[in-house]
């Protein structure tokens, strides 16, 4: 397929003479072409036209990648009846006369530009679209509601509280109208039908109505793609999200809110509204919620898990739990192991699998060197968001925090050169708890009895880190049931049951490995680094370590490996890392003290009282 882009010559050094097509590719090739100023020369900046589109193919070739030119379900749909042929009048959507759904990568990049959406950063593996989203740069959890319809299926088992706030049926009903009288003011709109769940047995159809091609391109980054038209053929969805996030809830006081941002689920409608946010991550981790939700009602149950995942050559899968800037993302991406997912998947009779059809990964202070399989990834197709640019290139500058320290990059996951096709692996031999320890008291690995993991899942100690949330400006110990608090539905001890059944019936082993700080806390000691960590896992994961001797840890009873090459002895027993042997002592207890009262509301909860095997005090 070739792809033309008209150049007037006078922009190349005015040059007006014909230009052998050779001497062209690679004059476009090397001025870095793709600036926002020079599209700007080319679009005007306003509504997207079709003759935009035309315009910008031109007689320059450009080489695909094959997997990305599978990808086409494209379709622009026009006329009065655009909104029903696109299947969202039945959602009282009915006002735009022009529907652009599922666009391919080199249509969506056509109009994030033509509608001056953000810049084209000059990445060194490829011209990669940036956006910035405002004040919102992480997730707004406080914003996040659920509707409660009473005597429903939900209204049973969700585990209401402050992660699963419930608003009513009549406040829902009044967003949801204003974000269609939304729609319906435009002149266009962008659709995309997509899945989430890699596994046919569960997996979920999700349909997403957007103001902005970015925002589809997102999306289509992060949700399981339908490579044609025919693979959409009777598509209807299990649930639909509108996001009207230019516009904001004047009545939040009345609602009952928390501020003029919402982002409101009805499950039982199958349908969510989302105000006065432009955060990517909202999208796909409302979501994860969902499933979250769906998965272990299932029968025979299934269970849901915030983790990255792997496999090697062997067939060998393992999981990473974690929450965001403790090393799922980066750990996983392993050059040595095909990766599955990098943040959300599910295990079940069959094996593991990836909700998701792309990655979603921080970019502070991201290298080639450090992370390698991440920092090639950006490219054309990815999307950054919220990233520095500098100099007149429009050069990404990771370093860079100004804006935020929650950067990110969204791509689909073929960017990942070893990824794991099938997207399903066996079942996983060895499940590892990720933990950023701002207290640094945690060896860098140590290895748990299967009621320890119990423990330790539940507890799922870590640290907030910088710029993942409003309002979060340094890290801050905090425990997070599961690894992933914020987005389960259900109480934490049912995914903690349904991972003791995994356990017990696939005899897997389960490690602590922390990526926070050694050497004292945060603010005197140093940050674990990715060599030390991803050392760590890769002495777990070849092997090596079923050879190792283990010295038991007397306050948390774990078993900490008394060698692991390449790795400090000191850092292996982070007591011998402190410049004060008493001061660490102290910093133990007081940790242990903090997983002991964390535990209290769980010591009633679930079949068994896994409080026995926590630290002993």
């Amino acid at each position: 397929m070739h792809h033309q882009l008209i150049i007037p010559l006078e922009n190349l050094h005015s040059r007006k003479e014909e230009i052998d097509l050779k001497v062209l590719s690679l004059i476009y090739l090397s001025l870095l072409c793709y600036t926002s100023t020079y599209h700007q020369k080319i679009f005007p900046i306003g509504h997207f036209h079709e003759s935009h589109q035309v315009a910008y193919k031109s007689a320059v070739p450009i080489i695909e990648d094959p997997i990305r030119g599978d990808y086409n379900s494209s379709s622009v749909i026009k006329g009065a009846d655009a909104c029903a042929k696109a299947g969202i009048s039945h959602l009282g959507i009915t006002g735009p006369s022009t529907i652009y759904k599922n666009q391919t990568f080199e249509e969506l990049f056509q109009h994030e530009v033509a509608n001056n959406e953000g810049k084209v950063a000059h990445a060194e593996y490829g011209d990669t679209f940036t956006v910035d989203t405002g004040k919102f740069t992480g997730r707004s959890p406080k914003d996040k509601w659920i509707v409660k319809n009473i005597g429903s299926e939900s209204d049973a088992n969700i585990d209401w509280g402050k992660v699963n706030q419930p608003t009513s049926p009549e406040v829902f009903d009044e967003l949801y109208e204003k974000a269609v009288n939304h729609f319906n003011a435009l002149d266009k709109a962008y659709v995309f039908d997509g899945f989430c769940g890699a596994n046919p047995k569960s997996q979920r159809k999700i349909r997403f109505v957007h103001e902005m091609a970015w925002q589809q391109h997102f999306v289509t980054n992060m949700f399981i793609r339908a490579n044609h038209e025919s693979d959409l053929d009777g598509f209807e969805p299990d649930f639909t999200v509108i996001n009207a996030c230019s516009q904001v809830d004047e009545d939040w006081k009345r609602h009952g809110l928390n501020s003029e941002v919402a982002v409101v689920f009805n499950v039982e409608k199958k349908c969510a509204v989302i105000f006065g946010t432009w955060y990517g991550g909202e999208n796909k981790k409302g979501i994860f919620s969902l499933m979250n939700y769906w998965l272990p009602m299932q029968n025979p149950p299934q269970f849901p898990m915030h983790c990255s995942a792997n496999v090697g050559k062997a067939g060998d899968s393992a999981l990473f739990f974690g929450l965001s800037g403790t090393g799922k993302t980066t750990l996983s991406a392993d050059p040595h192991r095909a990766l599955i997912g990098d943040d959300e998947h599910g295990w079940d009779e069959d094996g593991i699998f990836n909700f998701e059809g792309g990655c979603y990964a921080k970019t502070i202070n991201l290298t080639e060197k450090t992370e390698p399989d991440i920092y090639r990834a950006i490219k054309k197709d990815a999307m950054l968001e919220n990233v520095a640019l500098k100099g007149d290139d429009l050069v990404p500058d990771y370093f860079d925090t100004t804006k935020t320290e929650n950067g990110r990059v969204s791509y689909p996951i073929f960017h990942i050169d070893n990824y794991h096709k099938p997207q399903m692996a066996g079942h996983p031999k060895n499940i590892i708890f990720l933990s950023c320890d701002a207290f640094g008291v945690l060896p860098p690995i140590a290895k748990l009895t299967p009621e320890q993991a119990m423990y330790h899942f539940i507890s799922g100690y870590t640290a907030k880190v910088a710029g993942t949330e409003r309002g979060v400006t340094e890290p801050t110990a905090t425990f997070s049931a599961c690894f992933g608090a914020a987005f389960l539905t259900l109480h934490p001890t049912r995914y903690a049951e349904l991972l003791k059944d995994k356990l017990e019936k696939h005899s897997a082993q389960a490690w602590i490995v922390n990526s926070g700080w050694s050497g004292g806390p945060y603010g005197v000691g140093e940050r674990m680094s990715i060599k030390t960590t991803r050392a760590c896992v890769n002495y777990i994961l070849d092997g090596s370590i079923d050879d190792t001797t283990w010295e038991k840890d007397p306050v948390f009873g774990w078993e900490i490996p008394e060698s692991i090459p390449g790795v400090d002895s000191n850092v292996l027993h982070p007591r011998n890392n402190w410049p004060d042997a008493e001061q660490y002592d102290e910093a133990e207890k007081k940790l242990a003290n903090m997983y002991v009262k964390n535990f209290e509301k769980y010591a009633t909860k679930g079949d068994v009282d896994y409080t026995q095997f926590g630290p002993k005090l």
